[in-house]
């Protein structure tokens, strides 16, 4: 056992206007509250895209919910001319508690270096967002069995120039490129050994403290059938939710399934 609180966190991705935004947290909401699951339980973040989350903070803050929610991304750059992007200190003001950064999908679609996930974090730090940093093989590094030294290289260079003090409440996703939206999940006990290989690795570069602290989640696939037996690893302190997270009821059951592992 350790002290660490289960997270729970639904990547909604390009799903969901501010008007579904609304019915899927209310839907969440409820189906958490049926469950009698609440934040002594879990922690449950919704990350829904940038233009829901004014929805999504006033349904919060208003109905008083314990959900916490997030973004997807977050700016390298300090506000001003720098068209498209959304600002860290924006994220803040609307309440966000959390910022994915480095996801597959952005480093595939966007050519994101760990150099620029690096500035990310920077910027996600500075306005006191807490990075929730994806790192994860390819099916061919899999394949070669390079998956554990590839991974723990990407999270060195997306971590470069950081202490352990800046760092503290750092969130690491691991998600194996090859499981991400194709249905094939990771074993829990591929989940396992990369989560302890991450704690190991932290604890080499910034003390024992910040790697017994710092939450490990597993996604790819992830479902309300198999995530108790991924979440049951020591090393293993939630999941970062795609698909599963869209619907209200099959996130809140996920939730209810991870609790009772």
């Amino acid at each position: 056992m350790n002290d660490r609180t289960l997270l729970l966190a639904g990547n909604w991705k390009m799903n969901h206007d501010h008007l579904e935004a609304i019915s899927a947290v209310q839907k969440l909401a409820w189906a958490l509250e049926d469950a009698k699951l609440d934040d002594s339980h879990c922690e449950v973040v919704v990350v829904p895209p940038f233009t829901d989350i004014r929805s999504v903070q006033t349904l919060v803050q208003g109905d008083k919910l314990w959900l916490k929610y997030g973004a997807q991304d977050v700016s390298q750059h300090a506000p001003g001319a720098h068209t498209g992007e959304i600002a860290a200190s924006f994220l803040s003001r609307l309440g966000c508690s959390y910022v994915v950064i480095g996801h597959s999908e952005r480093r595939a679609d966007n050519h994101e270096t760990n150099e620029v996930v690096a500035t990310k974090i920077k910027a996600a730090l500075s306005a006191e967002l807490t990075p929730i940093l994806c790192v994860g093989e390819s099916l061919e590094q899999r394949q070669e069995k390079s998956h554990v030294e590839f991974t723990l290289g990407q999270m060195d260079e997306s971590l470069a120039g950081f202490d352990a003090a800046d760092l503290s409440g750092l969130v690491i996703a691991y998600e194996p490129v090859w499981a991400i939206g194709t249905g094939e999940t990771a074993t829990a006990a591929d989940a396992a050994e990369m989560a302890s290989a991450i704690r190991v690795r932290l604890g080499e570069k910034y003390g024992d403290a910040l790697a017994q602290t710092t939450r490990i989640l597993y996604g790819g696939s992830v479902k309300a059938d198999n995530v108790a037996e991924i979440v049951a690893s020591a090393d293993v302190d939630g999941a970062l939710v795609g698909g599963a997270s869209l619907s209200g009821p099959d996130f809140a059951a996920l939730c209810k399934a991870a609790v009772a592992k």
